[in-house]
């Protein structure tokens, strides 16, 4: 089996780096990755819904929450509420993308696959891909539990001012994609980090920054072959979280990218729909770490990078 499908080698060579078949991309966990996942106070998401569109979100429970029986095999005990978008889309049959990411060690973990089974207790992953990623522009921080005061979920039709404010001020979002139907249809959720401002919005649409990583092209490949994407953006500071989904237009000239510092290239995203939801992070945060590569970066307001 190969290691990418066709539109992430396409997305490589666009890219000018084409990595060939390698062995860091599994299917099955190996019991270091199985730990991690078992220790984890949260886990992010990627969903599809009905009509095809990918839907972020994030699942939270006390370190032990996630289990696993075998190496391909995690149980999520973990039931969305009523209200979080991608919570009915979780069911047996469906294509499911799981970022494991401790944010107090920048340490991540990716295990995507298909849903098995979904009960009162949460959802059971059988897993096709397992493998890791660099802790580039993760912003450290320290997670403990908070019961916060949760609202309803505000659908969206476009951004409006809170909305607006959580991506001036975020340093790091996920974003959901899927593989075309003809090369499986799979779900993947990756991060992204930066400088607070690293996400420009203009009218309905954001432009984000994309930095050197791991040259995988997981998310970009996706987003060749299907524009649809989610974003999840994390507001740390109120643990209200916001749901975008939209179309994403990749700039491979790199010539917007040529204005902010540290940027090999960057992407559109055309908001369609969204939802904010008011509390639903249940954790206290401490004040961010920036990460050591993120110190290199610039934004869109200031493109130079800071001295070093």
């Amino acid at each position: 089996m190969a290691t990418f499908h066709d539109d992430e080698r396409a997305a490589q060579a666009l890219a000018g780096h084409v990595l060939g078949d390698i062995p860091a991309i599994r299917p099955f966990m190996p019991d270091q990755h199985r730990s991690f996942f078992a220790g984890l106070p949260y886990l992010f998401v990627g969903a599809v819904d009905e009509t095809g569109w990918p839907v972020a979100t994030v699942a939270t429970g006390a370190p032990g929450f996630i289990r696993s029986s075998d190496a391909t095999h995690l149980h999520i005990a973990d039931t969305p509420a009523p209200d979080d978008p991608a919570g009915r889309h979780l069911v047996a049959g469906r294509p499911v993308g799981l970022l494991g990411l401790d944010l107090s060690n920048r340490r991540r973990n990716r295990a995507n696959g298909t849903i098995v089974a979904r009960d009162e207790d949460g959802f059971t992953v059988e897993v096709a891909e397992s493998f890791g990623n660099c802790p580039k522009y993760i912003q450290r921080r320290e997670a403990s539990p908070l019961l916060r005061r949760t609202g309803r979920s505000v659908p969206l039709t476009g951004l409006d001012a809170a909305a607006r404010a959580i991506i001036g001020a975020a340093d790091t979002l996920f974003v959901a994609s899927r593989s075309r139907a003809e090369l499986g249809g799979g779900v993947d959720i990756s991060h992204r980090g930066g400088r607070p401002g690293f996400v420009r919005v203009e009218g309905d649409g954001l432009s984000v920054p994309d930095f050197s990583g791991n040259r995988f092209f997981n998310t970009f490949g996706n987003l060749l072959g299907d524009s649809r994407a989610s974003l999840l953006i994390p507001d740390f500071e109120t643990g209200d979280l916001l749901v975008l989904q939209g179309r994403a237009e990749i700039d491979w000239s790199g010539d917007a990218a040529a204005r902010f510092a540290g940027a090999e290239r960057s992407w559109r995203f055309a908001v369609a729909r969204g939802w904010h939801r008011p509390g639903a992070l249940p954790f206290r945060w401490s004040v961010p770490e920036p990460g050591p590569q993120t110190a290199a970066t610039g934004s869109w307001e200031a493109p130079d990078a800071p001295d070093r």
